[in-house]
């Protein structure tokens, strides 16, 4: 690592911060707050509920600090930034010369899930770049698995440190090559079963009808119906922007239900397909967007087989 960051830059100053306990995570929060507020900077804090209050706690005067609730607000990584994008810029519109954020991916984010953790981490690099933002991810250390703190590495240009040094991290890489680098898809349990459906080249609506009758869950009517649409848009995509053949899988049992659409293309161009709606519908873009919006959990896979979208939705961590 190196020391220093370009102070009059403005743009996204994206840091991350590691602790092994709530003194060195308040170490490092507290005065980053209180310089946003005493610099007159709107300053957004987003823990968990205990780690809210420890900060509260802290802070001479918390009025002028916004809490968020972090289970909420990261619930998905795609709702994740629609959500900040929306946030910055009334700040912005309001006249803000700088903003400051403290964040926290709930530790529910750091298991099954965090394959698309990490893209958000990359990709908010680029997406949060046209505001003047710096804000700081909190890690600890003694809940964050090893391969996720490797993610972070290198999804984060800076490290700032409980004694306030503010280092740049010589292992961020940028965030097309980080999105673009293949990532191995684990499989579910569940998966290593005979799947309900198997369909190939389907038209959506007839694999649409298919998922519908394996389900086999107890999810509400809206979170099957947002599968299904889900399922529509990423099948409807495979179907015109992939490489044949469309291989449509779905398996079920009374806590999920996952559907894989499998082609032999290479995936999406942008790398960011998924994160943010692209401009041009005709992409396939504003599907992938949906579905992010919509499930529960999505993966993107490519090897030499081909590109794999995986679409899940009820329980992700609890195992029948």
């Amino acid at each position: 690592m190196t020391t220093g960051t370009d102070k009059s830059r403005r743009g996204y100053d994206h840091a991350a911060v590691y602790y092994d306990s709530y003194d060195e995570l308040l170490a490092v929060v507290v005065p980053f707050v209180r310089g946003g507020v005493d610099g007159g900077e709107p300053t957004v804090v987003s823990l968990d509920k205990v780690k809210s209050d420890l900060v509260r706690a802290a802070l001479p005067d918390a009025s002028n600090v916004e809490f968020l609730v972090a289970d909420d607000l990261y619930a998905r990584p795609a709702a994740a930034i629609k959500s900040y994008r929306e946030l910055m810029a009334a700040f912005v519109a309001d006249g803000a010369q700088a903003i400051r954020i403290f964040g926290e991916v709930p530790r529910s984010g750091l298991g099954p899930t965090w394959d698309w953790w990490a893209r958000y981490e990359a990709a908010v690099n680029h997406i949060y770049d046209e505001f003047p933002l710096r804000s700081m991810c909190g890690y600890d250390t003694r809940t964050t698995p090893r391969h996720v703190l490797d993610d972070v590495a290198r999804t984060h240009p800076f490290v700032v440190t409980a004694d306030g040094l503010h280092l740049h991290d010589d292992r961020y890489v940028e965030p097309p090559v980080f999105l673009t680098t293949p990532r191995t898809m684990t499989d579910h349990p569940i998966q290593h079963t005979p799947p309900l459906v198997d369909l190939i080249d389907p038209a959506p609506f007839t694999a649409r009808r298919a998922v519908l009758a394996a389900n086999r869950t107890r999810l509400t009517s809206d979170e099957l119906d947002d599968l299904l649409l889900a399922t529509t848009e990423v099948v409807t995509n495979a179907l015109r922007h992939g490489r044949p053949p469309v291989r449509v899988r779905a398996w079920s049992d009374t806590d999920r239900l996952i559907v894989t659409v499998h082609d032999r293309g290479a995936g999406p161009d942008d790398p960011f397909a998924g994160l943010l709606p692209a401009a041009d519908r005709s992409t396939g873009g504003f599907g992938l967007w949906l579905a992010h919006q919509l499930c529960h959990h999505v993966t993107f896979a490519g090897d030499e087989q081909g590109f794999t979208i995986r679409l899940t939705m009820g329980d992700l961590h609890h195992v029948s």
